[in-house]
Parts: C-alpha cells; sequence; structure tokens
C-alpha cells in the first residue's frame, strides 16, 4: 500500500522520482481504511535527506501508512528555513489533541553535549510524556534513543574517544521478537557516533531487553518489554552514501579525522562497498508497521486504556 506524506514536499517530489508508491488526501478517503498514523519528531539539522529515508523505509508494508512530521517550537534548526516548517511541520501544541499508532524520534548531532544543555531538552520532556497516553509505540533513533533512556530510565551515555563511524557487526540476541523476525544471526549496520550506553546500565533495568548486540560497538537495539518501545542506536535507515557525506563534512570540520571502517571498497576512500543493511532497513520497518496493525486499538481515541502485549522472548 502507498504511503501519504506532506503534499507539495520535496521528500513527495524525491519518492516519487524513486518509484515509491504515495497516495493523495482524497483517493485514500474514498479507500475507506484506517491507516496506521506515524508522527516523525524529524530533529536531524538536514531534515528532507532524513525525511526520504524514513518515508521509503515505511513505504514497504501492506498497509496504508499516514506520515506527519513534528518539529520543536523553542528550537528553530539553522539549516532549515521557518517557511519550510510551517509549511509541512506541526508543533506538539498543534498535535497535542491527536492519537497515533507509532512516534519516530530521530537522532541529533547534539550527543557531545550534556541532555539538559540541549535547547529543546525541556520541550523533548513534554513531547516525551505526551506519547505515553497519545501514542501506542514509539521508536527511538540514536541520540533519540539515548535521550529517551536517560529520560526514562536515568541510564547515562558514555562519551567516547574518538568517534565510532563505520560499518560494524551486529548479533541477534533475541530473534522471535516481533521487529526481528527474518533477520540473520549477524549482519552489517552503520554507526556513526560519539557516545553509546553501558550493557550493565541496561541489565540494570530488568523492563528492558538488549535485542540487537556488537561485541565491538557495544549494545545496538533494547527493546521495553511491556510498552514495545524500541531504542535503535545504530543507522539501518542509512542510505549508501550517508556515512561518505558525513566523512566529508567531519573532514572539513576536524582535519585527520578516520574514515568511516569497513564501508570504503577502494584505498582512495570515493567509492562505499555495496549496500547490505536496505534489505534489513526495509525488513525492519516493515515488521514494526505490521506489529503495530496487530496491536493498536482502531480507535485511536481509547489509547489510555489500550494494553500492550509482550513481546515472545
Amino acid at each position: 500500500m502507498p504511503i501519504k506524506i506532506p503534499a507539495n514536499s520535496p521528500a513527495e517530489r524525491i519518492l516519487g522520482e524513486e518509484g515509491v508508491e504515495l497516495i493523495e488526501t482524497e483517493v485514500a478517503l474514498r479507500q475507506d481504511i484506517r491507516p496506521l498514523r506515524i508522527l516523525l519528531l524529524n530533529l536531524m539539522p538536514i531534515k528532507i535527506a532524513t525525511e526520504v529515508q524514513i518515508a521509503r523505509l515505511l513505504s514497504h508494508t501492506p498497509m496504508q501508512v499516514e506520515l506527519g512530521l513534528l518539529t520543536t517550537s523553542s528550537y528553530t534548526p539553522h539549516n532549515t528555513s521557518r517557511e519550510y516548517l510551517q509549511t509541512f511541520y506541526r508543533t506538539l501544541d498543534e498535535v497535542r489533541d491527536e492519537h497515533f499508532d507509532g512516534l519516530i524520534v530521530t537522532g541529533a548531532p547534539v550527543e557531545r553535549l550534556p541532555f539538559e544543555a540541549v535547547e529543546y531538552w525541556s520541550e523533548l520532556l513534554d513531547i516525551l510524556a505526551w506519547a505515553k497516553t497519545n501514542v501506542f509505540r514509539r521508536l527511538y533513533l540514536c541520540w533519540g534513543a539515548q535521550a529517551a533512556l536517560w529520560a526514562q530510565f536515568g541510564i547515562e551515555k558514555l562519551l567516547f574517544e574518538e568517534k565510532l563511524f563505520g560499518l560494524y557487526e551486529q548479533e541477534v540476541l533475541t530473534p522471535r521478537h516481533p521487529v526481528l523476525r527474518g533477520f540473520p544471526d549477524v549482519f552489517q549496520v552503520p554507526v556513526s557516533r560519539y557516545s553509546g550506553v553501558r550493557r550493565a546500565d541496561i541489565q540494570a533495568h530488568p523492563e528492558l531487553e538488549l535485542l540487537i548486540d556488537s561485541a565491538e560497538s557495544g549494545p545496538c537495539m533494547v527493546g521495553h518489554r511491556a510498552t514495545g518501545d524500541l531504542y535503535m542506536f545504530n543507522h539501518l535507515e542509512y542510505d549508501t552514501r550517508t556515512l561518505h557525506d558525513e566523512y566529508q563534512r567531519d573532514l572539513d570540520r576536524e582535519a585527520g579525522i578516520a574514515p568511516p571502517r569497513n564501508y570504503f571498497a577502494d584505498p582512495d576512500l570515493s567509492r562505499p562497498r555495496p549496500n547490505v543493511w536496505r534489505p534489513l532497513a526495509y525488513l525492519l520497518f516493515s515488521n514494526w508497521n505490521y506489529w503495530l496493525y496487530e496491536d493498536t486499538p482502531h480507535d485511536l481515541s481509547i489509547l489510555r486504556q489500550a494494553q500492550t502485549k509482550e513481546p515472545a522472548a
């Protein structure tokens, strides 16, 4: 089934050119199907690239998906015009009385700051509190996952001396979890961060479960046993050249930074290796969509009374 995203947005044009099936509001209403309502809190500086990455993956599902875009009102990004945000994005006050099947919170390039020093930290806490009652399940990515674990469990992030950067092998610990069905035992995933969380800190909370781990890069995905919330520290959603582009950006800021590990196919660091994680990115989001579809009440307004199912171990 197609995905519905804000009309006339750059992401709509890019996805249309890629052949992703999109749906207009009038057609969606005529189909008389309740779509999965997904809200994307996009904290990344390059908004359009993140919109495209997430919408592309959400579209790979037999369900109709409606993607809404959320931004902060307490902080205005420097890389995105106010006009663009006002046209295609909404704020918490504008969605406060609505209900959604899922919320995706992206990462942000602020991980070397203390959480409380982030300009929109107070507003982010408000959004997380609102999402407990107005959203059925939540998917936190990279810094968004670290921020949520700190806000909800007091789990501190561990700052690294050097950036963890490249393709790293991961091991699936819970293959029967609904979002990991069909995953191989081990796989490579893009990693790009200056911080992480300790396994011991996760294991100290019995309501949390380590789903994917890595001997080299540490915890990759954590799940909440009761709510089904997911905390994903790495980047299955990345495009083939995202690590390349980040490397070039980092070189402009910091000469001599090491290139991403296991990523480039040639000595001159110009050509990435073939994308081996793309099928798993589609699988993860397809599984997540279907899991939402199975468990979410048809009437989202009763979310406060809805009970989630505990995933199989």
